[in-house]
């Protein structure tokens, strides 16, 4: 007995039935197998490249921050008074642990005063004298601000004592030619040989606290004892400083050069960078 062909319908709806039944699970787990073959052996591959990667960004990151530090403390100290840096180790600021510290009095401006027997002269012979006539280029005096002529750091001419500093007195402004100082003030102990004189209102300090593991700036008035522990309200330079952090001076590197050195380490994801700064100041009053 024949059997009657298959309709062309019929035929097609076989075919896409056997389609539809898609892999067998043997089929799946060999792919899956090789898949992960081959997923093994791309990661060993690209791991040390990618970790590679990874660390020179993160040590990049840190040189800029030690790098970004540095810039900023050279910075200060070239604008600082002459003989004015003092470095010391102390108690850090609300008197936890051991901190290293920079201070130093950054300048606002400057110039040359009168001396000659002409005009309105400085007079170094009188306490009543109390003003001055600015040679060259005006000077900007604000509130709050003092002269310092002839800076040694010294007993008898040290601005921090007050004995090479006098405290300005109204008319101020931005453009000022003469000087007042306030009344009753004791005269500057010594001439300056290039006649010059500073403008000068607070005092700044670095200060390394690997405890807590910040470098930060603080701005304060004028003190003759340098302070550590009774600092406040800072401005945060950097974290993540590591157990090196530490200032030296050295005022005797030349005949008008001081030295400041500064060695930091930042530290993370236990990775550590090691960096050295070394900036001239001026000693030249």
């Amino acid at each position: 007995m024949m059997t009657a062909p298959k309709h062309p319908l019929s035929l097609t709806l076989s075919r896409k039935r056997e389609r539809e039944l898609g892999f067998t699970l043997v089929e799946m787990i060999v792919v899956i197998v090789i898949t992960g073959i081959i997923g093994s052996v791309v990661a060993v591959f690209i791991k040390a490249p990618v970790q590679g990667y990874v660390d020179s960004a993160r040590r990049a990151e840190l040189t800029d921050i030690a790098d970004t530090a540095f810039r900023r403390v050279g910075r200060d100290l070239r604008l600082a008074l002459p003989n004015s840096v003092r470095v010391t180790t102390g108690t850090c600021p609300g008197g936890s642990g051991s901190c290293s510290f920079l201070e130093f009095i950054p300048t606002k401006g400057g110039g040359r005063y009168r001396a000659g027997p002409t005009g309105n002269e400085l007079d170094f012979t009188s306490t009543t004298d109390n003003s001055f006539e600015v040679l060259g280029t005006s000077v900007n005096v604000a509130s709050g601000d003092s002269i310092v002529i002839y800076n040694l750091g010294i007993a008898g001419a040290d601005a921090y004592g007050g004995s090479s500093r006098r405290a300005a007195a109204a008319p101020f402004g931005a453009a000022l030619t003469t000087v007042t100082f306030a009344t009753g003030g004791t005269q500057f102990p010594f001439d300056s040989p290039g006649h010059r004189f500073h403008v000068v209102s607070t005092s700044a300090s670095y200060v390394c606290d690997t405890t807590a593991g910040t470098l930060t700036r603080y701005s304060y008035a004028i003190q003759s004892a340098q302070p550590t522990s009774t600092l406040a309200g800072g401005n945060l330079l950097a974290t993540h400083v590591g157990s090196v952090c530490a200032f030296t001076y050295d005022p005797l590197v030349s005949a008008r050069n001081g030295l400041v050195t500064m060695r930091l380490s930042i530290t993370q994801d236990s990775e550590t960078v090691s960096l050295y700064s070394a900036t001239h100041v001026s000693n030249q009053p």
